[in-house]
């Protein structure tokens, strides 16, 4: 075009003025919008992110060991739900069922100081597969077990790999979350493992009731296998890029042997750790075990009521354990919170064990109470942790949580063998009928129990009290 050519011969004859083209940057995301829709956008991203798996991720990790605490309740209360079929099939005395389900008990407590170590050294993801593996092996051999010898290795193989299973889940926590997390996600851990026992009771009768035990009990071992591949192929010990949480689950060996002899010097850690003990005889004595057929044979109530009834134990200890903790953190004291428990646990069993025609409503209402009442036990690691030195409250702790455990060990037998020693000769099914006088007679040592926990409260010295201002 001609007159293009001309305007060009001309710009390279005069003088050229050249404007500097500004430079091409990308602009940053929505600065091109309005600052509403910018906002709107901004926010449109922040929220895709809670759809990704590493948002997703820690609560993964946690569910997959609180499940597992779920697993753990679920067989420790499921022995209450089968005790007239486990004493027909094995052709067993009362004592010698109160022997096999306290197994359990014996290793869960023996598992407790080692494992807060094993979670340091192996890490969670080697101890839930532990756990899961001898826990789904310990279900198969009780399932199959056509004797005492091979069910009883069976509840020892349960108890031990349920032992790992609250601890383990602490160190989820410890390693995956922040520590201002670490109390709530606790707190739901052990609701989740509340839940757990009561699935062991009242859901689990009415599943016997239909299916019969063993396959029950192999749909359990099922069940841990089963976990044993999500464990390998979904966990993960710690997040890909691990920060400092600034907390520890457990203290190096030798620390804690140290800090476990300096709290075995210490009276008051003897004296809170025979309250937990005492207090705890009733939730594992008469609701873990023998609670069911007292109900069923003397209160004449059906299998899943019966079931149903000793549950409210664990749900009223469950739903108010964070409220007795909370009132007496808000107090400052914990003897009032322990002697008030002690009494209340006193008096619930008491007038339900020797209260004749009482109805369902107010069999429930007690023993409900009574669960209320016990939750006392969880002052008693906040008074221990006060009546030690710093260095030594993990290891005084693990002692109240083992005389806690030893309660279900020891009483569990004893009233069996007490049941035996009034037992008339009677037989139903093919198992043992014990009646109202021998239940009555056996179970005394629970209110005497409760008894012992007031007067041990009333030796338990509170902190001394803040200065004011």
């Amino acid at each position: 075009m001609p007159w293009l050519r001309r305007r060009l011969r001309r710009g390279e004859r005069g003088h050229r003025q050249v404007i500097p083209t500004p430079p091409i940057s990308t602009p940053a995301p929505f600065a091109l919008a309005s600052p509403a829709y910018g906002a709107h956008m901004q926010g449109m991203h922040h929220r895709s992110r809670f759809f990704t798996w590493a948002a997703w991720q820690p609560w993964v990790m946690w569910l997959i060991g609180a499940v597992f605490y779920f697993y753990a309740f679920f067989q420790r209360t499921a022995p209450s739900a089968m005790v007239p079929e486990l004493m027909t099939d094995f052709r067993v005395s009362a004592v010698a069922l109160g022997q096999l389900s306290a197994y359990y008990f014996y290793a869960y407590a023996a598992m407790q100081i080692p494992t807060g170590i094993l979670a340091d050294y192996w890490g969670p993801k080697r101890l839930l597969l532990a756990a899961a593996a001898l826990s789904g092996l310990g279900s198969l051999l009780f399932a199959t077990a056509e004797g005492m010898i091979m069910a009883a290795v069976g509840r020892l193989l349960i108890g031990a790999g349920a032992g790992f299973g609250f601890v383990s889940t602490l160190k989820i926590v410890a390693e995956w979350f922040p520590p201002r997390r670490l109390a709530m996600l606790s707190g739901l851990t052990m609701t989740l493992g509340m839940a757990g026992g009561i699935a062991g009771q009242g859901p689990l009768a009415a599943g016997i009731s239909l299916f019969g035990w063993r396959p029950i009990m192999l749909g359990a071992a099922v069940i841990a296998l089963v976990g044993c591949v999500i464990v390998i192929l979904v966990f993960r010990n710690r997040p890909p890029k691990l920060r400092d949480r600034g907390f520890e689950t457990a203290d190096s060996g030798p620390s804690r042997t140290l800090g476990l002899l300096a709290a075995l010097k210490r009276p008051q850690t003897w004296i809170i750790a025979g309250f937990g003990f005492a207090i705890a005889t009733v939730m594992f004595a008469f609701g873990g075990l023998w609670g069911v057929p007292y109900l069923m044979q003397v209160r004449g109530l059906s299998r899943v009521d019966a079931a149903f009834a000793a549950s409210l134990i664990l749900l009223g200890w469950g739903c108010s354990a964070p409220l007795v903790g909370w009132l007496s953190d808000r107090i400052g004291r914990r003897r009032p919170m322990l002697m008030v428990s002690a009494l209340l646990a006193t008096v619930s069993i008491g007038v339900l064990l020797y209260t004749p025609g009482l109805p369902l409503a107010a069999i429930n209402l007690l023993l409900l109470g009574h669960g209320i009442a016990v939750a006392g036990i969880v002052v008693c690691f906040a008074a221990v942790r006060e009546q030690n030195a710093p260095e030594d409250a993990g290891a005084a702790m693990a002692l109240v949580n083992m005389a806690i455990i030893a309660s279900g060990a020891i009483m569990q037998p004893l009233v069996g063998w007490l049941l035996d020693v009034g037992w008339r000769g009677g037989f139903e099914s093919g198992g043992r009928l014990y009646d109202a006088a021998a239940y009555q007679a056996a179970f005394l040592v629970l209110p005497v129990s409760c008894v012992f926990a007031l007067l041990l409260a009333m030796f338990v010295r509170d902190p001394p009290a803040k200065p004011q201002g």
